[in-house]
C-alpha cells in the first residue's frame, strides 16, 4: 500500500520532514539524547564526523568509533518528540522514499537512549548509572498505537495498575527494554522499572506555586513492588521509547544518569559529569 503525501511527508530535498534526514544518513547504532547541546558531548569522541545536520530541536552527528558507525540524535522533551523521532528513524530504514512503500526486508536499529533522570529509591546515590529494565509510562502516547504485550509485561503492568488504581484518569502501559542490549550495553548495571512522565512539575511529584492532585506521589511510586521489580526512577522519555522501539520492531536501551534523589531532595553538584561518565560507558560497549 503507497503511504499517502499527508501521512509520511518528505522535504523537496528527499529528507524526511522533521528530521531533516536522507535515507543512508543514519547507522544502525543510533544513540538519543534529549539536549541538543548534548549531541556535541558524544560526538567529541567520535574518531571521525561524516556529517552533522539538523531542524529545530532535532540535531543529528553521524560517524565513526573505530570502525563501527554510529549516529547520535537530539530527541528534545518528551514522549510527543519520541513519537516524531521513532517514526521517522523507522520511516529512513523501511520505507522506500520513491514507492512510498514499506520495504520487502526491514531493518532493525539499536537504540541506546543516554538521559537524565531522578531516582526514587533511597538506595541509588545520585552519580548512579542505571539500566532501565523496564519503561512504565503514565502518558497518553500508546493509547493512539495497536500493540501486543508480552504475557511477563501484562502481568507486571497489572500489578502497577493495582497500585495505582486510585488514579482513575491515568491508563499506564509498560514496555520492557531490549534483552540484547540489556545484557551487553546494561550488563553488571543497576536496574529497575523507569516511570515516565508527561510533565516535569507535577506529574514528577514536584510542586513549587501550584497544587498537586496526587499527594504523596514520590511515596506511592516508591512504594510498589512485584516481586524482584520495583520503579527506581522518573524521567520522561523511556516508556514512548520502548513501546514504539517494540511496535516498529527495533531494539531499544535506556541508560539514565541519575542527578537527582527525590526521596532525600538533593540535586548533584556534578551533573555533567555524570552525564559523560554514561556516554563514555555506552561508547566503549555499544
Amino acid at each position: 500500500m503507497k503511504i499517502a503525501e499527508s501521512d509520511l511527508i518528505i522535504n523537496p530535498d528527499g529528507s524526511i520532514y522533521h528530521l531533516n534526514l536522507l535515507p543512508g544518513d543514519l547507522a544502525d547504532n543510533i544513540i538519543t539524547v534529549g539536549d541538543p547541546d548534548r549531541v556535541s558531548d558524544v560526538s567529541k569522541y567520535f574518531d571521525r564526523i561524516e556529517y552533522k545536520k539538523g531542524k529545530r530541536e532535532f540535531i543529528t552527528h553521524t560517524g565513526y568509533v573505530g570502525e563501527k558507525r554510529i549516529t547520535v540524535i537530539s530527541t528534545g522533551i518528551g514522549t510527543d518528540n519520541i513519537d516524531i523521532v521513532f517514526n521517522e528513524l523507522d520511516a529512513l530504514v523501511n520505507i522506500d522514499f520513491n514507492t512510498r512503500q514499506v520495504k520487502e526486508k526491514l531493518t532493525s536499529l539499536n537504540i541506546i537512549r543516554v538521559g537524565t533522570s531522578g531516582a526514587v529509591q533511597p538506595d541509588l546515590p545520585m552519580g548512579t548509572i542505571l539500566a532501565s529494565s523496564y519503561g512504565l509510562g503514565m502518558d497518553a502516547l500508546m493509547n493512539f498505537y495497536l500493540s501486543e504485550p508480552s504475557a511477563e509485561e501484562n502481568e507486571l503492568l497489572a500489578a502497577v495498575q493495582l497500585h495505582f488504581s486510585h488514579l482513575k484518569k491515568i491508563n499506564p502501559y509498560l514496555t520492557s527494554a531490549s534483552k540484547t542490549l540489556l545484557n551487553t550495553i546494561g550488563k553488571g548495571l543497576p536496574q529497575g522499572i523507569t516511570m515516565t512522565a508527561p510533565g516535569f512539575y507535577a506529574p514528577q511529584g514536584r510542586m513549587v506555586r501550584a497544587k498537586n492532585a496526587v499527594p504523596d506521589f514520590i511515596k506511592l511510586i516508591n512504594s510498589f513492588n512485584n516481586g524482584q521489580q520495583r520503579i527506581t526512577n522518573l524521567e520522561m522519555e523511556t516508556a514512548g521509547i520502548y513501546a514504539l522501539a517494540k511496535v516498529l520492531g527495533h531494539q531499544a536501551l535506556s541508560i539514565n544518569a541519575i542527578l537527582a534523589s527525590r526521596v532525600k531532595f538533593e540535586f548533584s553538584q556534578t551533573p555533567n559529569q555524570i552525564v559523560d561518565q554514561a556516554i563514555r560507558l555506552v561508547l566503549e560497549r555499544i
